[in-house]
């Protein structure tokens, strides 16, 4: 968490580090530093990102209490290195609860050069989130398999998971019960405001991804005058949070599983699955039913393999080996596949237990769940019959909102007509954050200007290889410049095609595709920062 109430106080150490600020052309207005407040940056790099520095700063739990207890929150910085000085850069992956200290490397090594180094860009935990202090875990391994299948089949299912989200709720309100009434999208806006102040800058610009286009929109709701370039990609409806932007993510999560299908039809050659999209779907639904039977490995059941292919739904570049491992299991009975990729896209590790705790805390507390049960189960199924791949799995996952031990806030407004021009990219096909939410934002934050990407169906569309969508965001970074009304689309400023979807990994192409899309490539390295259900 971030720091700061009225005095600035430097955590962790002495003052031999403490870095001092560069001469800035842009200053007055372009977020020059204060002498008020310094931070000590240590060394931290990694073979990935080799630059990057670490600190930490101290604010306060209840910021209504200034003068009372304070937590840690922890930070990353890539330093700028140019003469013209642009200011601090704030990060943000999304979640609630993905640690962005990575996300400085990335961002700071994605930009073109030139851009990021007129920027210190800076990344943090948020309150709650990795390294910040304290962290929260309210139940260690609560998504180990077996769990109970998603969809309510058999007597006493829905009763199970029920009774788990239920023993969740009530877990984290033993284990927390100072810290959940503080776990909410104000107080991490207001962390936003002392980070600002710790690095000595009258205005902050800020990059935020997914939920953190909410955090970042919350911010400029209470700060709308230190606010400089803001950068929001992959936009949540702010008027959904948080129970009916769920339900629009079932059928969003439906339809590009329905693409994932034509796509892997497409390659029929490739994965022997079916060339009708219907029929490969069907295979999916069977290969269902069959690790529901016989789990694969005794760890694949149902909710494991829905974990397990739900991030195909945020990134195509996963489609190939998703693909594989279906094709290995429903063709030729190979388990290992398919435990393979359970391992690297559905199993949750301490960091997933934690980043799931601080998401729950800060979504049941942010706005007003549905009390009655009833209404969830009716919801439910009632989207299911439509859109059947996400919807019960995505209803447990928020479940523990029902009964959370807290009582909830009421969402912020985010309309804003006080703020310079703010950049907001989306894709038309996204189901994590779906479109409506993009266009939603872009009236609500009147002077933004919108830019899509026709046809894609990624979840974190900047940085990922798409040249014209990063074009407009260095323009931006740059000088400040937003298109106005380039597009063919009347609810957009400017709209840019697709990036290509991905190859099978056969052969030759295995290598160049898995170069392209995989984990060494920027989409693959920007996903995997990003994460999956934030």
């Amino acid at each position: 968490m971030t720091k700061r109430s009225g005095v600035l106080f430097a955590v962790g150490a002495t003052v031999a580090g403490l870095v001092t600020a560069a001469p800035s052309p842009a200053a007055a207005d372009n977020g020059a530093r204060l002498a008020a407040a310094q931070l000590e940056w240590t060394d931290c790099g990694t073979k990935s990102y080799p630059r990057l520095q670490c600190s930490s700063v101290s604010t306060p739990l209840d910021h209504d209490d200034p003068s009372g207890r304070r937590i840690t929150l922890a930070l990353s910085r890539v330093p700028h290195t140019a003469k013209t000085f642009q200011g601090p850069l704030l990060v943000n992956p999304g979640g609630p609860g993905g640690s962005g200290l990575s996300m400085a490397g990335f961002v700071a090594s994605s930009l073109p050069k030139t851009i990021a180094s007129q920027y210190d860009v800076i990344g943090f935990d948020p309150r709650g989130v990795g390294k910040s202090r304290p962290a929260l875990d309210c139940v260690p391994k609560y998504f180990d398999p077996l769990r109970p299948d998603s969809v309510p089949g058999a007597p006493g299912v829905e009763q199970a998971n029920r009774n788990r989200a239920r023993s969740f709720a009530e877990a984290c309100g033993r284990k927390y019960p100072d810290l959940l009434p503080h776990m909410d999208t104000v107080g991490a806006a207001k962390d936003l405001d002392v980070i600002r102040r710790a690095v000595g800058s009258r205005q902050l610009n800020y990059f935020g991804y997914s939920y953190g286009t909410y955090l970042g929109a919350v911010y400029a709701k209470l700060f709308p005058e230190r606010v400089r370039r803001f950068v929001l990609d992959s936009n949540v409806d702010p008027d959904g949070v948080w129970y009916d932007d769920n339900i629009g993510q079932d059928y969003a999560f439906d339809a590009r599983h329905k693409a994932f299908a034509a796509w892997v039809a497409k390659h029929d050659s490739a994965y022997r699955l079916g060339s009708d999209p219907a029929e490969v779907e069907a295979a999916w639904y069977a290969m269902r039913e069959a690790v529901k039977a016989r789990p694969a490995g005794g760890k694949i059941g149902p909710s494991e393999l829905e974990d397990t292919f739900l991030p195909g739904g945020y990134y195509n570049g996963y489609w190939p080996l998703l693909a594989e491992a279906f094709a290995a299991y429903t063709n030729d009975g190979d388990d290992k596949a398919l435990l393979k990729a359970y391992k690297k896209f559905g199993a949750v590790d301490a960091e997933g237990d934690n980043g799931y705790s601080v998401y729950t805390a800060v979504q049941c507390r942010d706005a007003q769940w549905p009390r009655r049960w009833n209404t969830w189960r009716g919801d439910s199924r009632r989207v299911h019959t439509k859109a059947p791949f996400f919807t019960w799995n995505n209803n447990w996952y928020n479940a523990p909102c029902a009964d959370w031990p807290v009582e909830p806030l009421n969402p912020v407004r985010v309309s804003n007509s006080a703020l310079p021009p703010v950049l907001l990219f989306q894709a038309t096909d996204d189901a994590a954050t779906p479109y409506e939410g993009g266009v939603t934002l872009h009236r609500r934050l009147r002077g933004s200007s919108l830019v899509v990407e026709q046809g894609g169906g990624n979840h974190g569309i900047t940085l990922s290889g798409n040249d014209c969508l990063d074009t407009h965001l260095a323009d931006y970074l740059a000088k400040g410049t937003v298109p106005r009304g380039e597009g063919s689309r009347a609810d957009a400023d400017a709209v840019c095609a697709k990036s290509p979807d991905p190859q099978p990994l056969t052969g030759e192409a295995a290598s160049r595709s898995a170069r392209r899309t995989g984990s060494g490539s920027r989409g693959g390295a920007l996903h995997g920062l990003l994460g999956f259900r934030g």
